[in-house]
């Protein structure tokens, strides 16, 4: 084994062995596995490390004892400039998470992060493949549902034809496994409750971050809050209206302020993905020109923001039962491809911009427009431009490169070349000038073109 060239998600570097190399190598056992090399300084110096007849034995006993689940590492002994250098590999434990002294801590980045007591709950459901919503529901009952709703469900589900479910509630809900022994499930309880549980989405309209135009509390069971909050949503939107006369037939067609399809996306992926332990609200906030969405949860599992702007991720999901009703009424489609419906949708709209972060208490998610699309056509008009611009350039750069080899070269020459009028020849070289690029020596017929190099143009 060789010594890593920095620290990163799975190197950490240590001086001496002490409780900081154990609490690495916990970390990197609840991430992805690592390596703690041990008579390293921050800055890869090999500073060495002196070993007795028991000294690793000694160390390994230490590591074991002070770890639940105790951790065993790999270890190797690494020469390099005649001085020893000791190197710990772990890799991610299958049964999370592992403590050092009673507390718990997470590789990411190239820092050893601790654990929240939410975050301890989240990962040991994580690594037995379980969610939080699967577990029964303390104190309920069959009797604490809605079968009407169940019902509605059964039927878009069946519709739909992604699965066949009994017409009868009950049998339903065993065959999801959101009904265990009689008891609902924590994800039957917010889909189907009677009662309002009280996991609300707050919609707030602002005029300036501190002047509310007006704002509104959405809570209930979770297929109604999506309806309600698009509904309250959509009402705060802007909406451009374009004409059509055609065969004598005239018709108006809606453009909104965002693309509908992909604000219901980010609006459920709040929904499915929140952590329903924290007592924080969805929060949507609509400006003049952006709508943000926090979800009160952060990425969940090994997901970062870079593998969401990748397309190609494999989707960690929080809260399976939930989402899995979502996937069967078609309201979501594969896991994993929420953000690249997003992408799709605002390509539509030349000046979106589509902005997201993660924090360790939440993820935030905006849209956000410098000039607001008030024309279908507006995508293709755009790109036209862009090509248009593309090609002026590319002329440009052709004309520049003639006059660089034949400086004398004529107007006439230069459009005769190129195959375009005299007329646009001297525009792009108006152009050229303007740009300091070229200058034109003596008079029209007698004289020639320089090309100014950077330090004329600065002067």
């Amino acid at each position: 084994m060789k010594i890593h060239q920095t620290e990163d998600i799975n190197t950490e570097f240590k001086t001496s062995f002490s409780d900081e190399v154990i609490i690495s190598l916990v970390a990197f056992s609840n991430a992805k596995g690592g390596t703690v090399f041990v008579g390293v300084g921050d800055n890869r110096e090999v500073k060495g490390v002196t070993l007795g007849k028991e000294t690793l034995a000694g160390w390994l006993n230490e590591i074991k004892n002070k770890t639940l689940p105790s951790v065993i590492p790999n270890v190797d002994e690494i020469k390099e400039n005649g001085k020893t250098v000791i190197a710990f590999s772990v890799a991610e434990y299958p049964v999370k998470p592992i403590s050092m002294k009673g507390r718990y801590y997470q590789r990411r980045a190239n820092a050893n992060h601790i654990l929240s007591a939410v975050e301890i709950a989240n990962l040991s459901l994580q690594s037995r493949n379980l969610s939080w919503d699967s577990y029964p529901y303390e104190g309920a009952s069959f009797d604490d549902l809605d079968t009407n709703k169940i019902n509605r469900f059964i039927l878009k589900v069946n519709e739909v034809g992604r699965f066949t479910l009994s017409s009868e509630p009950q049998q339903a809900l065993e065959k999801l496994n959101m009904l265990q022994n009689g008891v609902p499930t924590n994800a039957a309880m917010i889909l189907f409750s009677k009662k309002d549980l009280r996991y609300n989405v707050h919609i707030g309209r602002f005029k300036t971050p501190s002047m509310i135009i007006a704002d509104k509390m959405i809570s209930g069971n979770l297929y109604d809050v999506v309806e309600e909050s698009m509904q309250t949503i959509i009402g705060h939107l802007k909406f451009a209206f374009e004409i059509n006369i055609k065969d004598s037939n005239t018709q108006r067609t809606e453009i909104s302020e965002y693309p509908l399809d992909a604000v219901r996306e980010l609006l459920l992926n709040c929904l499915i993905h929140r952590d329903y332990l924290s007592p924080t609200d969805v929060q949507i906030k609509i400006f003049d020109n952006s709508i943000s969405f926090f979800n009160p949860s952060g990425l969940y599992g090994n997901i970062t923001e870079e593998d969401l702007s990748t397309d190609a991720y494999r989707a960690s999901t929080r809260n399976k039962q939930i989402a899995e009703a979502f996937y069967l009424t078609k309201d979501i489609e594969k896991y994993g491809s929420g953000f690249t419906r997003v992408r799709r949708e605002i390509a539509a709209y030349p000046t979106m911009k589509f902005q997201y972060r993660n924090a360790g208490y939440g993820f935030f998610a905006e849209f956000n427009y410098e000039r607001q699309k008030i024309s279908l056509e507006e995508k293709s008009s755009e790109k036209s431009s862009e090509k248009s611009s593309e090609k002026s350039s590319e002329k440009s750069s052709e004309i520049f490169s003639l006059i660089a080899g034949e400086p004398h070269i004529t107007i006439v020459s230069i459009a005769r070349q190129l195959n375009i009028s005299t007329r646009m020849v001297e525009k792009y070289l108006a152009k050229l000038t303007s740009e300091g690029k070229i200058v034109r020596v003596s008079g029209r017929k007698t004289g020639h073109w320089e090309i100014l190099d950077i330090n004329d143009r600065i002067a």
